[in-house]
């Protein structure tokens, strides 16, 4: 979606926004939905903004390339864009490097440049990896705000389960590039129907024993490009594992309130074909 992979790489199956196939539109077509319709903020704002450029000047550009406004009207929403997303003094802000600033003010800046263009949907890649505690809980509720006060859509890429349990409405869980479960977000973080979003909830809460605290790992490491296992790709690693995993595919059927990937699911909820009958 962002055009960053190399010249060399190989992209298949497909990417809808809005009904229309993305993957294969020319370059400029998603020059012009990069900004105005889709937005995005990515996991390191020093690396992500020029350094040799003033905050406001990158914001104004934004809006000035897609032809939002002139030169002058730019740099006073990007002021205002700064204000909006909570930083103090956004005058001076706007006028100060990068590297001037702290990485919390550099991260809400990454997002005001997101959203001035006004998309309805943002896409953020790990927005709060590189913040402390408190920075980094400012952070998601700036995100929350902004959701409701822009009707935005937000696709969050994250590791961080506490991340997910404070903002997702809805949950899409990934394993070597295979979804394992999708659905609610109670559903899942409460009552998790496959077994390796159940081992990610596991591995992220720390043991209660007093004598081995210790974090709860999943057996094994993830397979790389190019060498994944026949069948489902998780059944190397996975406790529930039989014999039609390792030879067959699953495919992705409704299970209770999500829809998941697995032959043999977390008997928690009922499936639905089950359920009629």
């Amino acid at each position: 979606i962002a055009g960053l992979q190399p010249p060399t790489a190989f992209v298949s199956g497909s990417i809808r926004f809005k009904d229309r196939e993305m993957l294969k539109r020319p370059d400029a077509e998603l020059r012009k939905l990069r900004g105005p319709e889709i937005g995005l903020i990515y996991q390191d704002p020093l690396s992500s903004l020029n350094p040799v450029w003033p905050v406001g000047d990158q914001i104004a550009e934004t809006l000035a390339a897609h032809g939002l406004a002139g030169r002058v009207e730019a740099r006073k929403r990007a002021v205002e864009m700064l204000e909006r997303v909570r930083i103090p003094d956004p005058r001076r802000v706007a006028s100060a490097y990068p590297h001037e600033i702290s990485g919390g003010m550099r991260q809400r800046a990454m997002i005001a440049m997101a959203l001035a263009a006004g998309p309805s949907l943002l896409i953020a890649d790990e927005p709060t990896t590189a913040l402390d505690v408190t920075i980094k809980a400012q952070m998601l509720e700036l995100l929350a705000e902004l959701k409701r006060e822009l009707s935005l859509t937000i696709i969050l890429i994250t590791h961080d389960m506490g991340v997910v349990a404070e903002v997702a409405d809805r949950i899409l869980v990934l394993y070597a590039g295979r979804i394992a479960e999708v659905g609610p977000a109670d559903s899942i973080m409460l009552q998790p129907s496959h077994p390796y979003t159940a081992a990610l909830m596991t591995s992220a809460m720390i043991s209660q024993s007093p004598a081995k605290q210790e974090l709860n790992a999943i057996v094994g490491g993830a397979p790389g490009l190019g060498a994944f296992p026949s069948g489902c790709r998780f059944h190397p690693r996975c406790p529930r594992a039989q014999d039609d995993c390792k030879a067959v595919e699953p495919p992705r059927r409704k299970f209770g309130a999500v829809e998941l990937a697995c032959h043999h699911p977390i008997e928690a909820a009922m499936p639905l074909a089950a359920a009629r009958s």
